[in-house]
């Protein structure tokens, strides 16, 4: 999933510019998206995984859990996702 998916939702819902951050969960506050409870878990998971593949001293131990079984478990619900968001930004 692409922040710059989320952040287009804040430009055409939010008269703010959206936060410099990589937290998907911020961005989608200020994007005001109405999220359900389970949304909010699964991007909270996501970024997660985005800062762990990006800091060098926890790079090790979250390519150890993300094999194959671990990524398949993630990639239909980042695409139901993504299809949502992109549904909200179109016109």
């Amino acid at each position: 999933m692409r922040y710059s998916q989320v952040k287009a939702c804040c430009a055409k819902y939010s008269d703010k510019s959206p936060s410099r951050t990589h937290n998907l969960l911020s961005l989608a506050a200020d994007a005001s998206l109405e999220l359900s409870e389970a949304q909010r878990s699964f991007l909270d998971e996501v970024t997660a995984f985005n800062l762990q593949s990006r800091y060098p001293d926890v790079t090790n131990q979250f390519y150890e859990r993300a094999n194959r079984e671990f990524a398949s478990q993630y990639i239909e619900q980042i695409r139901e996702f993504r299809a949502w968001l992109l549904a909200k930004i179109a016109p």
